[in-house]
């Protein structure tokens, strides 16, 4: 594990709270991970963001990690409104960076709350209604087998289908802590409701995220894994999500050979991407 953590912080929120920590001091950006997993999923990039000037906060989802399970519900909606109330406590405003679920959480943020989201950044975001064919199914082994090990998930809740999920949708290059990174998350999931609320937010359907895009006035920047097994073409949904943006708003990067979390397998590229596109933003 990276060794460059805050101590976990928690804001209380309706229905229970939300662990977080903070490392760098500058302008606030806000690391949201997806389902199934934690805020050390961001371990590499937030310190590359940190040691750019800002203020770095990574956040757990409901349910997972340290933040506390028992909740009603887990959408989209209700993750915008756990970061927003991070932000309202760290001093905002702040830019979102949301991964896979937490992409369409940003969405909703910027679109509910301008005054406290300045930009956002998704990373292989779930941000509209997966367009899916039987076609692309059958064509594409990767994406095929990324799909039957997430639909078996669903229905399980099985820490050990996740764990080969995961081994696809990191393909080729792991991260060099791979073997007790992925222990120490499958602990973490094996503790009682966590699974249960990652099925709960699988189980979720991003309209509410899509139906924001058109209200988001603020910039906006999509980063994908050019080899991500969640969707059939990932370049096509990228631009799909910027073209459903106000005009001007969006724009998109391809991290070449990365899988869904581009993040965590090519940590400086992705943050290469990133910081130009903080620098110069008006959130401090």
């Amino acid at each position: 594990m990276n060794d460059r953590t805050g101590r976990t912080e928690y804001v209380d929120v309706e229905g229970g709270r939300i662990a977080y920590e903070v490392v760098g001091d500058g302008p606030l950006v806000v690391l949201s991970p997806g389902v199934a997993d934690t805020r050390s999923s961001y371990r590499f990039l937030a310190p590359l963001i940190a040691d750019a000037g800002y203020r770095v906060a990574s956040v757990d989802l409901r349910g997972h990690g340290e933040s506390s399970t028992g909740w009603g519900s887990y959408s989209r909606a209700d993750t915008a409104g756990d970061l927003i109330e991070v932000i309202r406590k760290l001093g905002g405003p702040a830019v979102i960076v949301g991964q896979s679920f937490s992409g369409g959480s940003a969405t909703i943020a910027a679109a509910t709350n301008p005054d406290l989201v300045s930009a956002i950044v998704e990373i292989d975001p779930f941000t509209r209604p997966p367009e899916y064919s039987v076609a692309a199914f059958l064509r594409n082994s990767h994406y095929r087998r990324g799909a039957l090990l997430l639909g078996e998930f669903v229905l399980t809740g099985s820490v050990r289908i996740w764990s080969k999920y995961l081994n696809v949708a990191y393909p080729g290059r792991k991260p060099a802590d791979w073997d007790s990174w992925l222990a120490a998350l499958q602990a973490n999931l094996r503790e009682p409701g966590r699974a249960k609320a990652a099925q709960s937010m699988c189980k979720s359907k991003p309209v509410d995220a899509a139906a924001q895009l058109v209200n988001v006035h603020c910039p906006a920047l999509v980063v994908m894994g050019s080899n991500d097994s969640d969707f059939p073409d990932p370049e096509a949904e990228a631009a799909a999500i910027v073209g459903l943006l106000p005009a001007g708003l969006g724009r998109y990067e391809m991290i070449e050979n990365a899988g869904h979390y581009p993040h965590a397998q090519y940590p400086q590229q992705v943050a290469d991407a990133i910081l130009p596109f903080l620098a110069g933003r008006d959130h401090a």
